[in-house]
C-alpha cells in the first residue's frame, strides 16, 4: 500500500502540476474561455488509463496460467522502465517544464482540438504510466507468497488512490498560493525511493518469466527463510510490495534487482548533486558581453 500510495503521490503530483501550469497561463492570459478544452483533454486523458486497466484486468481472468506470467512478467518489465524514466525525467525537467507547456498552449493558440490534444498529452502519458505501474506492483503485492485467503486486492489499488487524491489536493493549494513545495527536494527523495519500487517490480517480473520457463533458474533459490519470515504478516506485506523480498527468491531474481539497483541508484544519485552543486559565477568578461 505504502509504494502504491507513493507512485499515486508522484504521478498524480506530476499531472496536477501540468494541469495547474495550464489553467494559470489561460487564466494570466485573459483565456478563461479555452478552460474547457483544458479540461476535456484532461478528461479524456484520466479516462484512457482507468479504461485500459479495467480491460486489462477483466481480459487477464480469461487467460490460462501461461498466459497470465507472460503478461505479468512482460508488463513488469514494461513497468520497470516506464519508472526508471519517470524518475529521470521529472528530476531534470521539473524546472522547465512549465516553459514548454506554456510554448506549446501558445502554439495551439485558438484551435481547441491542439489545446485539448495538449492537455491530454501532457496528462495522459501520466496516467499510462500509473496504470501499468500499478498493474505490476498490485501483481507483486498479491503473488507468490500470500498465504491464501490474505491476498491484499484491494490494498495497494486504495493506496494508489490516496496518494492520487493527496496529489490532487497539494496540486490545487500550489496553484492557489497556499502552500509551497521544493520540487527539487521531492522528486530527489521520492525517485530515489521508487528506484528500490521498480527493482522490486523487475525481479517479480523475473520470477514470472521462470515459472514458464521462459528464463532459466526458479529452483535455484539464493536463500530460504520460510521457517521464520511470514508474507502474510504487516512486515511481509510491506517488503513484498515495497522490495519484493520473499522468502525464497531465485538467484536470477537477486541477481537482477541488485544489477537494476546499483547502476541506477549511482546515476540517479549523481544526476542529484549536479543538480545541487553551485553554478559558478560568470566571470567580468562574461558579463560586459552580457551587458
Amino acid at each position: 500500500m505504502l509504494s502504491n500510495f507513493l507512485i499515486g503521490l508522484r504521478e498524480g503530483l506530476e499531472a496536477a502540476l501540468v494541469v495547474s501550469i495550464l489553467v494559470a497561463y489561460l487564466v494570466k492570459s485573459d483565456r478563461r474561455h479555452q478552460l474547457r478544452w483544458i479540461w476535456t483533454g484532461v478528461a479524456v486523458a484520466v479516462l484512457l488509463p482507468v479504461g485500459a486497466t479495467l480491460l486489462l484486468g477483466a481480459q487477464s481472468r480469461k487467460l490460462d496460467f501461461r498466459s497470465t506470467e507472460l503478461l505479468g512478467g512482460v508488463l513488469s518489465l514494461v513497468a520497470a522502465a516506464f519508472v526508471t524514466f519517470m524518475v529521470f525525467w521529472m528530476a531534470g525537467a521539473a524546472r522547465s517544464i512549465a516553459g514548454e507547456l506554456r510554448g506549446r498552449l501558445d502554439a495551439a493558440a485558438d484551435r481547441p482540438f491542439a489545446l485539448a490534444l495538449v492537455s491530454f498529452l501532457a496528462v495522459g502519458r501520466e496516467g499510462m504510466e500509473t496504470a501499468a505501474i500499478l498493474w505490476a506492483n498490485t501483481q507483486t503485492a498479491t503473488g507468490r507468497d500470500q498465504a491464501p485467503g490474505t491476498e491484499l486486492t484491494s490494498t495497494p489499488l486504495i493506496g494508489a488512490l490516496l496518494g492520487i487524491a493527496t496529489a490532487v489536493v497539494i496540486g490545487f493549494l500550489l496553484y492557489r498560493g497556499a502552500i509551497s513545495i521544493n520540487l527539487t527536494v521531492f522528486f530527489t527523495w521520492t525517485g530515489a525511493f521508487l528506484v528500490f519500487v521498480a527493482a522490486g517490480v523487475l525481479s517479480y517480473g523475473v520470477h514470472d518469466l521462470q515459472e514458464i520457463g521462459v528464463l532459466p533458474g526458479l529452483n535455484s533459490h539464493a536463500w530460504d527463510i520460510s521457517g521464520w519470515y511470514d508474507p502474510s504478516s504487516w512486515y511481509g506485506a510491506i517488503l513484498a510490495g515495497m522490495l519484493n523480498l520473499t522468502a525464497r527468491p531465485s538467484v536470477l531474481e537477486v541477481l537482477v534487482w541488485w544489477a537494476y539497483v546499483v547502476p541506477v541508484m549511482t546515476l540517479f544519485l549523481l544526476a542529484a548533486r549536479r543538480r545541487r552543486a553551485p553554478r559558478p559565477a560568470p566571470s567580468s568578461t562574461t558579463q560586459e558581453v552580457t551587458s
